[in-house]
């Protein structure tokens, strides 16, 4: 019966489901993962790369994390095409907010602003919803460090940890197991490590699958926004034991 009603995003199944939405979700769950942790140092990001073939020339050294501003940066899960356009538009909207009141884009307000775009392609005829949910990590003097997701739908919300992709019941049994709220930059980046070893089933993490960023601030308050590259993320691997 489903089948009459999910070729359209403005039409409600008789149970209240809108079906393009929740296949976008599920295309989602598809993708490969990414892990968020916040920190009162700071905030990780983690995700995994899904290595399509080795002939595949890439220019860029990250696939999945994308720097939108000083203050703030991004992990993607879904159809990089749709997370493109996103990213294009987070930026534009986070310089348009310092070209008006000559100050860096609240978190909050970058993020909503995002989602009220993704919930506008889920509401009208001839549009389908971004087939990709996001993990945004950033800083603002109104309430420092902040982790927030959302998804193809528009919603969005606050988070100490969080994971998007597939793999995410796997993450958050270990978040609830490890995770605490004192825990340290270093100790976020072990855990982030260890989940993706989990849910890649893989003890041999390497920089060809993993790619990873940080947000944090230096001794003068600058925001330090650091995509490590292909070095950086073996040497950090190498200095954590993955438990079996």
């Amino acid at each position: 019966m489903s089948r009459r009603y999910d070729t359209r995003t403005t039409i409600f199944s008789p149970d209240g489901r809108l079906f393009q939405v929740e296949y976008a979700m599920e295309a989602i769950t598809r993708a490969g993962m990414c892990v968020g942790i916040l920190t009162s140092e700071g905030v990780v990001m983690a995700a995994q790369k899904r290595v399509v073939s080795k002939l595949l020339e890439t220019k860029a050294e990250s696939e999945k994390m994308y720097r939108v501003d000083n203050h703030v940066t991004c992990a993607v899960a879904g159809i990089t095409s749709d997370a493109n356009v996103m990213v294009n538009y987070a930026r534009m909207t986070s310089q348009r907010y310092i070209y008006t009141y000559q100050e860096p884009c609240p978190i909050e307000h970058l993020v909503r602003t995002i989602c009220d775009l993704k919930q506008g392609y889920t509401q009208f005829g001839g549009q389908r919803p971004f087939g990709v949910s996001f993990l945004y990590a950033g800083w603002d003097k109104g309430l420092g460090f902040q982790l927030y997701a959302s998804d193809p739908s528009g919603n969005y919300g606050g988070w100490k940890a969080f994971s998007i992709g597939t793999g995410k019941q796997v993450a958050e049994s270990i978040f609830k197991e490890d995770y605490t709220d004192d825990i340290s930059l270093k100790n976020a980046k072990e855990l982030a490590i260890k989940i993706l070893s989990k849910a890649m089933d893989s003890a041999n993490l390497t920089s060809e699958v993993i790619e990873f960023v940080t947000l944090t601030r230096d001794s003068e308050g600058n925001c330090i926004n650091h995509i490590y590259t292909a070095k950086e993320v073996d040497d950090l691997i190498a200095t954590i034991s993955i438990e079996s």
